[in-house]
């Protein structure tokens, strides 16, 4: 590994709170690069946003070195069931409704919920493969913060208040997010103590324990007394993948996003392509024609996702033709982490324990995802698929470059309004020239099927326009239910998105001379 240089530089981190870029910053003013910063700022969201991520869970990083070279690490779920009878591969869920405040959504919790977990084994390697400061430096921010605990802010408040009913399902839950009988309200301290502990393990062990010894057979055990399909098989067995990026043209500037078999980044694709029918910038930031526009593409993606189109590969020509006519003539989440540091390594990346499915791995303070009771990830039903699959998924981690630069890296939770939000942010910097923060606090909306979503902001006259030709469902405030982008740009003002209390920072730091691992 090489020594830090003397010659400074400007790096860019931002996500979901500001103890998570708090972290990333740290580990870049140590001499850390990129990658290092990513993995341990997402370490420390497992303790500042308790209610989006969890090393039970799995997520993407999308990753291009200083060199140029970029990939694709997937450490998504994969269904569980190796070594299962077929008749025991049924799904035992426990139905929660979480309720936004103009919106609802269903989701399965429950252990027959729980997918075979990636997050812990992909952010190892990931700093295996790329990192360059020992484990224990990238660790300690996280460590001491599940020791000393993380004030609640106004924001966590919401999301925990939104998922308590999966929070306390279980004696464990109750124990940290209800402690004294009182659930955890903004103000108070959330502490993880077995988490720091656990997290201490992984500097010998790194995640053998989890994935091959004893508390993989503890977890085996759990799930097959409680109607749960994960064995310790499965665990055995879940490796990272090394994927190549999809690549995606908008407008002369390139997107880099999640490839197949993930869903989520070839739609943003199909979506960026569809919006090249018109030029936006002429429309009007927020005009009827603009708003427009954006609603026909939301629909057409959805109307040709139903179909099992997910890209401009899968629909050929003809059908892209089609498609394009058809917006033409209409037109009269999960957190995220992006860092950019001083030597041109960028890094972004999407994670997520979906809800949670209220179980959490014995003695590890770690709640367990609940990806196989999210229908959305399962088009065709659940538990069609085969033991060991990789699930398919909304995430779309992303890096636009201007040239052969890096420009910006984004990403997004928000379930089914992830690729929306990235349209709207990409558009909102590429066609009206926004920089990072006005691009992300400009209110977006989403075609949830049946009726606009839309957050408070745009015009009134723009809005009655839409109303003569779709149903609207008008928001009292912006919320978390548009997603959360957190965009991080090599040498100017990145952004957190603040419908998720996000935070961003530009900061100095002595360049390292390149030597990101390939």
């Amino acid at each position: 590994m090489n020594a830090p240089g003397d010659a400074p530089g400007k790096a860019g981190a931002a996500g979901g709170h500001r103890q998570t870029i708090e972290a990333a910053c740290a580990i870049l003013r140590a001499g850390g690069n990129a990658f290092d910063a990513v993995v341990a700022a997402g370490f420390v969201a497992v303790m500042a946003e308790p209610a989006l991520a969890s090393l039970g869970g799995g997520g993407f990083l999308l990753a291009r070195t200083a060199q140029g070279r970029a990939a694709l690490f997937d450490f998504f779920v994969n269904t569980p069931g190796h070594g299962l009878p077929t008749g025991r591969l049924e799904p035992h869920f426990l139905p929660v409704t979480v309720r936004f405040p103009a919106s609802e959504q269903a989701f399965n919790v429950g252990l027959g919920s729980v997918a075979v977990p990636g997050a812990l084994r992909g952010y190892l390697h990931i700093h295996r493969r790329l990192g360059r400061l020992p484990l224990s430096a990238v660790l300690a921010p996280a460590i001491r913060l599940a020791r000393d605990g993380v004030a609640i802010n106004a924001k966590q408040a919401y999301l925990l208040d939104l998922l308590t009913p999966i929070l306390t399902l279980t004696a464990a839950g109750r124990a940290l997010f209800q402690p004294a009988g009182r659930f955890l309200q903004e103000g108070d301290v959330y502490r993880n103590p077995e988490l720091a502990a656990f997290l201490e393990t992984l500097l010998q062990d790194g995640e053998r324990a989890f994935y091959e010894g004893e508390l993989a057979q503890r977890l085996s055990r759990d799930m097959r007394d409680g109607g749960g399909l994960l064995t310790i098989a499965d665990l055995a067995v879940y490796r990272v993948i090394e994927r190549e990026p999809l690549p995606a043209e908008y407008r002369g500037y390139r997107l880099l996003t999640n490839p197949p078999p993930s869903f989520g980044g070839s739609l943003l694709a199909l979506s960026l392509r569809l919006l090249e029918a018109r030029s936006v910038a002429e429309l009007g930031f927020g005009s009827p024609a603009h708003l427009a526009l954006l609603t026909a593409v939301m629909q057409e993606t959805d109307r040709r996702r139903a179909e099992g189109y997910l890209s401009p590969t899968d629909l050929g020509q003809p059908g892209l033709t089609e498609s394009l006519a058809r917006v033409r003539a209409t037109s009269s989440g999960t957190t995220h982490i992006s860092v950019c540091d001083s030597e041109g390594n960028a890094a972004s990346m999407t994670v997520s324990n979906g809800e949670g499915s209220g179980y959490f791995a014995p003695g590890t303070g770690i709640m367990l995802n609940n990806m196989m009771g999210e229908d959305d990830l399962h088009p065709e039903g659940f538990h069609v698929s085969p033991p060991g699959m990789r699930v398919a998924s909304m995430m779309a981690p992303s890096l636009l470059l201007n040239g052969d630069r890096v420009w910006l890296a984004l990403g997004s939770g928000g379930s089914k309004r992830i690729r929306t939000a990235l349209l709207q942010v990409i558009s909102n910097t590429v066609d009206f020239a926004m920089h990072p923060p006005a691009a992300v606090e400009a209110p977006r909306l989403h075609w949830d099927g049946e009726r606009l979503q839309v957050e408070p902001g745009f015009d009134a006259a723009a809005l009655a326009a839409l109303a003569e030709r779709w149903p609207l469902n008008h928001w009292p405030v912006q919320d978390v239910y548009f997603g959360g982008v957190h965009v991080a740009a090599p040498d100017s003002e990145g952004a957190g998105d603040s419908r998720r209390g996000g935070a961003a920072a530009l900061i100095e730091v002595k360049g390292p001379v390149n030597d990101a691992r390939s």
